[in-house]
């Protein structure tokens, strides 16, 4: 067994998808499409997978994946070389009895979660040594069945949990790479987490506390006291990162409002959920971000108004 940091993945490793909403579609679809040995775990859209396979719309070049490889139970798949992990949050308690039939002597588990706490959750069921986690910068949906329609973006920031950028976080990497997916290694977990709660905190918050109805991120920018109250979380947030010892670019701000704009009248995933009546992943992205910035002795006055609000707001995780 070699599960050392320093031990780089195969070139072309056995992958299982778990969750197949719209970021396990697409980043599943994308590494399929490069040769990569894919299997889905699937529920909801199983047996359309089955049949039909996964159509990406991308503007990088919209494609279909046909046959695709699908299941519904871990068993049915195996061990694999490397497990991602695409679930929603409010799912995490599944993971218990979902990774351990995925799991070879060397298995490697990656989450593309969204939040804090999920690397540490799955270190507890697979164990440190196996952990890598990747920040997703993508805005994609799944607006009907095995259908992946991503508007912006494809950058994953990987980083391992056993140190960082490390010769496995690489070579990870270079996979996603070869698959036409943006890539960089960040120095660690906290950092890459960190980072995009700039932008998560505000904008799925805002996007369903906003407003009757709730706001896309065109209309928050568009909304002067929205456009401050974003502004004012993101500073927030950044404060938290550098005291916690992960500090940020400082014109991370700007840089994020530019970002945002080109994204026009965008729906965030937590805005979605809160749309559809689906949990929304309140704990991982509000509350512990909350949790940790202020145990660090930052004070996260606004981020605080917008967890309380946001609690009497949304369906929570099971």
């Amino acid at each position: 067994m070699n599960l050392s940091p320093d031990c780089p993945l195969p070139a072309l490793p056995t992958t299982a998808v778990v969750g197949t909403g719209a970021l396990g579609m697409y980043y599943g679809a994308k590494l399929a499409k490069s040769g990569i040995p894919v299997t889905f775990l699937a529920r909801r859209d199983l047996a359309h997978l089955q049949k039909h396979g996964i159509r990406v719309r991308c503007p990088y070049g919209d494609f279909q994946l046909h046959p695709v490889r699908a299941c519904g139970k871990p068993e049915e798949i195996g061990p694999v070389e490397l497990v991602l992990v695409c679930l929603k949050t409010t799912g995490n308690a599944s993971l218990k009895t979902l990774i351990p039939p995925l799991l070879g002597p060397d298995t490697v588990v990656c989450t593309l979660q969204n939040g804090l706490g999920n690397e540490e959750l799955l270190a507890s069921i697979a164990g440190k040594d196996r952990v890598l986690g990747g920040v997703c910068h993508v805005c994609v949906s799944r607006p009907e069945p095995g259908v992946a329609r991503n508007m912006a973006c494809t950058d994953i920031k990987f980083s391992d949990l056993s140190g960082g950028d490390t010769p496995r976080a690489r070579s990870l990497a270079k996979i996603f790479t070869a698959a036409r997916v943006g890539c960089t290694v960040a120095p660690s977990i906290g950092s890459a987490r960190w980072y995009k709660l700039v932008w998560n905190v505000p904008f799925n918050g805002l996007g369903i506390a906003g407003g009757p109805g709730g706001r896309d991120t065109q209309q928050v920018l568009e909304d002067p006291t929205l456009h401050q109250e974003a502004k004012d979380l993101m500073t927030e947030v950044l404060a938290a990162s550098a005291k916690l010892g992960y500090p940020q670019d400082p014109n991370l701000i700007e840089k994020e409002i530019v970002r945002t704009r080109t994204m026009g009248h965008y729906k965030s995933s937590s805005q979605l959920d809160w749309e559809a009546g689906k949990p929304v992943e309140l704990e991982s992205i509000w509350g512990e971000a909350l949790r940790q910035g202020t145990a660090a002795g930052v004070p996260m006055l606004h981020l605080k108004k917008l967890y309380e609000k946001l609690k009497g707001m949304v369906k929570i995780e099971c």
